[in-house]
C-alpha cells in the first residue's frame, strides 16, 4: 500500500467564497452581472463547444482588464481578500487534522492572492498549494483604454449574447495594449488542476491510486476523473452537476467534518473500505459512524451537529443528488455564487 495524499480544491470544499466574483462585485460597475455573464460564458466554451486551448476556469484571464480598468491593485486585491475570507464551518480543523496523517495540498483556480490569505486564516502551508499567479501592477492602461473597457463592460451587460462576448475577447480585447495581462496569467483550472495534481505526484514519489480528490465544480472534472480512474477516491462537496458527473462520492454537508472522516479511513484502510463506509452511512448514519473503520473522537464530533448527506453517485440516483447539492450551495454560498458552474 502507497503513501496516501489528499488534495482538496478551496473554494467550496473549504471556503464558501467565489473570491473572483467577489472581486468583480466590489470594484467593477454591475460587476455581479457582468461576472455571471462571462462565467456561464466560459461553461460554454471549457464543457459546450470544448474550444481548442481553452480550460475551465478561464474567466480568471478573462475579467482581468476589466478589473484593471476599474482601479484593481496586487495590494487592494490582496487587503480585499484578507478581508472577505468566509471559511465553511470545521475547514480550519479538518485541513489542521488531514495535514498531520497524510501529504496535503490545496489545487485552487483561484488568484494566488485569496490562497495565501486564506493560509493565513487557517495555518495551511503555502508552499502546499497551487493557485493562478497574477501581478496586477506589471502592465498600465491609459485613460482611452480605460474608457473602451468601462464600454465593452457595459455592452456585455446589457446584451450577454455569445457572440458579441466572442467578438469583444479574441477581436476587439487583442487589439489593445491591456490585453497584455491576459498573456501572463495562466488560471489552474481544469487540465491545469489534472497537472497540478501530476505535479504533485512527481515531486513527492506518489501513485495515482493514492489519491483523496474533493472538489466541487466545472474545474474540478478532470482531476476528479484522473482520481476515479486511477482507483482514488473522487468526491463531490456541495458540487454542482459538473462535479458530481465525475465523482463517485457526492457529500451535501454544511461543515467539513465528514471529509475529515472520510480521509481518515482511506489513510487507514484504503478506497473500498471509504466506499463501504458510505454505502453503510447512506442506509443508516448513525450504525456507520459505530463501525470500525471510524475515528470514534471524529464520529462524536459528527454525531454532536447536523449530519450530512453522503453517498455514492449512480446513474439512478445522480438527478436528485444534483438538485440536493444545488440547493445547500445556494444556502451556503448565496443565489449568485451558487448557481457559478
Amino acid at each position: 500500500m502507497g503513501k496516501k495524499f489528499f488534495v482538496s480544491d478551496c473554494e467550496g470544499p473549504i471556503s464558501i467564497n467565489d473570491n473572483a466574483f467577489e472581486l468583480s462585485n466590489h470594484f467593477i460597475d454591475d460587476g455581479d452581472k457582468f461576472f455571471e455573464i462571462v462565467s456561464r460564458y466560459d461553461d460554454v466554451l471549457a464543457d459546450v463547444l470544448k474550444r481548442q486551448g481553452y480550460n475551465a476556469g478561464g474567466t480568471l484571464k478573462l475579467i482581468l482588464p476589466f478589473l484593471k480598468a476599474y482601479g484593481a491593485t496586487n495590494n487592494n486585491i490582496i487587503d480585499f481578500s484578507t478581508s472577505n475570507v468566509h471559511l465553511i464551518p470545521g475547514a480550519v480543523e479538518t485541513l489542521k487534522f488531514i495535514n498531520s496523517i497524510m501529504p496535503s495540498f490545496i489545487v485552487s483556480t483561484s488568484y494566488y492572492h485569496y490562497i495565501m490569505a486564506v493560509c493565513n486564516k487557517t495555518g495551511f502551508p503555502i508552499d502546499k498549494t497551487y493557485s493562478t499567479k497574477l501581478d496586477m501592477d506589471n502592465v498600465n492602461i491609459d485613460s482611452e483604454e480605460t474608457d473602451i473597457i468601462k464600454e465593452y463592460k457595459s455592452d456585455i451587460v446589457k446584451d450577454p449574447e455569445f457572440e458579441l462576448l466572442d467578438r469583444i475577447f479574441w477581436k476587439e480585447l487583442p487589439k489593445l495594449k491591456i490585453a497584455s495581462i491576459m498573456d501572463t496569467v495562466k488560471p489552474i483550472g481544469g487540465e491545469g488542476k489534472k497537472d497540478a495534481v501530476l505535479d504533485i505526484i512527481s515531486q513527492y514519489h506518489l501513485k495515482a491510486q493514492d489519491l483523496f480528490y474533493i472538489g466541487d465544480s466545472i474545474t474540478d472534472v478532470q482531476p476528479l476523473k484522473f482520481a476515479n480512474d486511477n482507483g482514488g477516491i473522487a468526491v463531490s462537496f456541495n458540487g454542482n452537476e459538473y462535479a458530481i458527473e465525475e465523482a463517485e462520492i457526492a457529500v451535501i454537508a454544511d461543515n467539513t467534518m465528514i471529509t475529515s472522516v472520510m480521509a481518515d479511513i482511506f489513510n487507514r484502510y484504503g478506497t473500498d473500505n471509504v466506499f463501504e463506509f458510505v454505502e453503510d452511512y447512506t442506509k443508516d448514519p448513525e450504525y456507520a459512524l459505530k463501525s470500525r473503520f471510524v475515528n470514534q473522537k471524529l464520529a462524536d464530533k459528527m454525531l454532536s451537529s447536523t449530519l450530512p448527506h453522503v453517498e455514492m453517485v449512480t446513474c439512478n440516483n445522480i438527478d436528485d443528488i444534483i438538485e440536493k447539492s444545488s440547493e445547500i450551495r445556494k444556502k451556503l454560498r448565496g443565489e449568485s455564487i451558487g448557481g457559478l458552474g
